[in-house]
């Protein structure tokens, strides 16, 4: 049977005419002139036979007629724009698109991801760093990982890591003048973090009770990551996350001058769509992110030794 539609580019203009208020509005929108505008809605007014417009001071203003019209073109263009975007989402059997926070991408699976890419080499894994998190009805990633300040709720979370802080500094700092030896002695150095993490530092200051000294002081920098690098260029000492320092203290490019180590509310979770079927390679990717994050809870669950300056 031969369906019967009004023009289709009719139909959008009008759609978007109607939610604006304006012809103006819609051309903007659809970037096509004023003109084109109105000669699309008289034609889907010749088409129909109605009124669907009346010109008012500012603009124009739906018919009832045009306003019964609207309702039926938004839900049909709302669903059209539904369908499209889910089978753009459609999951790739070989592809596995990532959103992470540049800090855990770079510090933390990096490093990691060869032991994945061994084990899973038809996988073709994309990574993109934000430091939000992902919205997975507008966005295509197939997993977002984040650092929530209270555990999510829903379907579609897994809890990957805990936030440990500590000091770390190059070992060639450590060895300079002025001494670091007490927390105190943070007092004569200069205090690197993060912008997105302006809290770390006083928080561990006030664990280490040495109210004198000003956590919101120091170099800033637009990422942990990067305040890591000067860290290790022995630019000053950082407040880390003890899981994206770990490799950096066992190889000797940094050391953390302090026992103490203070955990945060915050923790690491493994995100996916709740009501989207995981294809295999999803399945296998979880399965080995949350090995992996196992064996670096374990270990960071042991004491952390202080480096003695000499």
């Amino acid at each position: 049977m031969r369906r019967t539609l009004p023009p289709l580019n009719a139909a959008r203009a009008f759609e978007s005419a109607a939610r604006n208020n304006s012809f103006t509005g819609a051309a903007e929108e659809l970037r096509v002139s004023q003109g084109a505008v109105s000669r699309h809605i008289g034609c889907l007014e010749q088409w129909l036979h109605v009124k669907l417009f009346t010109r008012v001071h500012r603009g124009v203003e739906l018919t009832p007629q045009g306003k019964a019209f609207y309702n039926v073109t938004k839900s049909a263009l709302d669903l059209l724009e539904s369908g499209a975007a889910q089978l753009k989402r459609s999951p790739d059997e070989n592809r596995l698109r990532l959103k992470l926070p540049p800090t855990f991408a770079m510090r933390w699976l990096v490093p990691r991801l060869a032991r994945f890419h061994a084990l899973h080499q038809n996988v073709d894994v994309q990574i993109t760093t934000s430091h939000a998190s992902a919205d997975f009805d507008r966005e295509d990633v197939d997993v977002s990982i984040y650092s929530w300040p209270e555990p999510p709720t829903g379907p579609g979370y897994r809890r990957l890591l805990s936030e440990i802080l500590l000091p770390v500094c190059s070992p060639a700092l450590l060895r300079r003048t002025p001494a670091l030896r007490r927390p105190a002695d943070l007092d004569r150095h200069v205090l690197l973090c993060s912008l997105n993490r302006p809290h770390d530092w006083p928080a561990w200051v006030a664990a280490a009770k040495v109210d004198r000294i000003d956590g919101n002081r120091g170099l800033k920098f637009e990422n942990a990551a990067l305040a890591l690098q000067a860290a290790i260029d022995g630019l000053g000492v950082m407040i880390a996350q003890w899981a994206f320092v770990e490799d950096d203290l066992q190889a000797g490019r940094l050391v953390a001058p302090f026992k103490l180590k203070v955990p945060t509310t915050r923790a690491y979770f493994l995100a996916t769509h709740p009501d989207r079927e995981k294809p295999p390679s999803l399945r296998a990717f979880e399965d080995w992110i949350l090995n992996e994050a196992r064996l670096t809870e374990a270990r960071l669950s042991k004491p952390v030794s202080a480096a003695a300056a000499t």
